[in-house]
């Protein structure tokens, strides 16, 4: 159900009050949040955070409602994680939907402020430590509603959710192929967080102070929670770093070794590195759907669907070493799209541009989430313009290449062209997302 702040204060009075605490006061929605919604507010002298679905219909499709993810949430405390404490879940009764409340923490989740803090290397090490701790917790520490991957039956879900979002991107469908033919033996399964990375991880200079989002948390392969706090998107400006934005892998590495004690394996690292890249890749794109049934109106989710591309570029950079060196060695051409505008009255794209300089002009006098959806509409008014150039939009979606990669015997790269993929993720990406860190790496490796 959407809920108006003064809904959302009127039942978490009710919440609290289970929880013996005080009437909530200064309810503010927190920036970010790519699935749920954040919202801080005070109670007596201490801050507090409800973690809330946007509307009931979102969870139902969810493996599992808030009251496991709070239960996994108690788990982790537990183990000596530095998980957030619950205090109490929402009832149907207090009319403002699914969610629970945790004691807010201290530190900031924003990766910009973290990835620069001096001492990241002690930051790495207690992040592997933490993650270490998640995965000693027992299938009997939590609600037997947490699922088991199956590592097969994921990639075929995979596949089902790419031929429902069309089917027609050749990149992903390179993925896909390439988990079917390398998809690894399983191993006996451990509790996995599912979304271990930066923007989920609080933090102040050199201190690890809190881990968040534990919607995702099943039992599977602990390089699963490796590889996807290592995906470039999510080490954001510190494309150099490899370990989290923090450090690099051999430190990270022997940092959790040292606390799990099991030796982190690279090639099963590598395989979840591109399963979850793909798998992210999908999420995006399914954040258009959410937006277009209705179950979240956020403009956050159309703009999210355009960063699959992003996803895309990383997927080749990572599946580039499948073809022979000749190929790969093989340039791009390139040439960039022209400003030009018409004479007479303004054009489309000027349209536009007049609109995204009027947010960048009252950016400054808003607060909170509403100066993130300014940011967030600015964005999105970028992709229309940018786009509004590109005279070949369609070129970037191929169904019957995609769907004979999926088909294809034995070596996928013998039928597909490098140079090929190359020229169409990088054209889709400097539409989609231009200051995308890793799209100057791979201009500079691809030109």
């Amino acid at each position: 159900m959407a809920a108006t702040p003064e809904e959302l204060i009127e039942g978490l009075a009710r919440a609290c009050k289970r929880a013996g605490l005080e009437a909530p006061r200064g309810l503010e929605r927190l920036t970010g949040g790519a699935t749920m919604e954040s919202w801080h507010f005070w109670s007596g002298g201490g801050g507090f955070v409800l973690r809330r679905a946007p509307t009931l219909e979102f969870m139902e499709d969810r493996p599992y409602g808030h009251d496991v993810e709070a239960a996994v949430i108690r788990a982790a405390n537990a183990a000596g994680v530095t998980a957030p404490r619950v205090v109490v879940e929402l009832e149907p009764e207090d009319e403002i939907g699914s969610g629970f409340v945790m004691q807010a923490l201290p530190g900031t989740p924003n990766p910009k402020e973290i990835l620069v803090f001096d001492e990241a290397d002690a930051l790495l090490e207690q992040a592997a430590r933490d993650l270490a701790r998640i995965h000693s917790i027992k299938q009997n520490d939590v609600p037997e509603a947490v699922p088991v991957m199956d590592y097969r039956q994921a990639i075929a879900d995979l596949k089902q959710q790419f031929r429902d979002a069309g089917g027609d991107r050749p990149i992903i469908a390179l993925g896909l192929k390439w988990m079917e033919d390398n998809c690894p033996d399983p191993v006996e399964p451990v509790l996995v967080h599912g979304d271990y990375r930066m923007g989920n991880l609080l933090a102040e200079p050199g201190k690890l102070t809190g881990v968040l989002d534990w919607e995702l948390g099943h039992f599977g392969d602990r390089h699963e929670d490796l590889a996807f706090g290592c995906m470039a998107v999510w080490r954001f400006a510190r494309y150099d770093r490899p370990a989290l934005g923090l450090g690099s892998l051999d430190d990270y590495f022997a940092a959790y070794e040292a606390e799990a004690g099991v030796a982190v394996d690279r090639e099963r690292f590598r395989y979840w590195l591109i399963h979850r890249t793909v798998w992210w890749a999908l999420g995006c794109l399914k954040m258009a759907e959410h937006w277009r049934s209705g179950q979240d109106r956020m403009l956050e989710r159309v703009v999210i669907s355009r960063r699959t591309s992003e996803q895309e570029l990383d997927l080749l950079m990572l599946l580039e070493e499948e073809w022979p060196k000749a190929e790969r060695e093989k340039k791009v051409e390139w040439g960039e799209a022209s400003d030009d505008t018409e004479a007479g009255e303004a054009a489309s794209i000027e349209v536009v541009t007049a609109v995204v300089e009027w947010l960048n002009s009252v950016k400054g006098e808003l607060q909170g989430h509403d100066r993130f959806q300014a940011a967030v509409a600015r964005n999105a008014l970028g992709i229309v313009m940018r786009e509004m150039r590109n005279e070949s939009f369609d070129l970037f979606f191929d169904e019957d290449r995609a769907q004979r990669i999926l088909s294809s015997e034995g070596d996928f790269a013998s039928n597909s062209s490098l140079v090929w993929l190359k020229q169409l993720v990088l054209a889709k990406v400097i539409i989609d997302s231009p200051k995308y860190p890793a799209l100057a790496i791979a201009r500079e490796r691809w030109l």
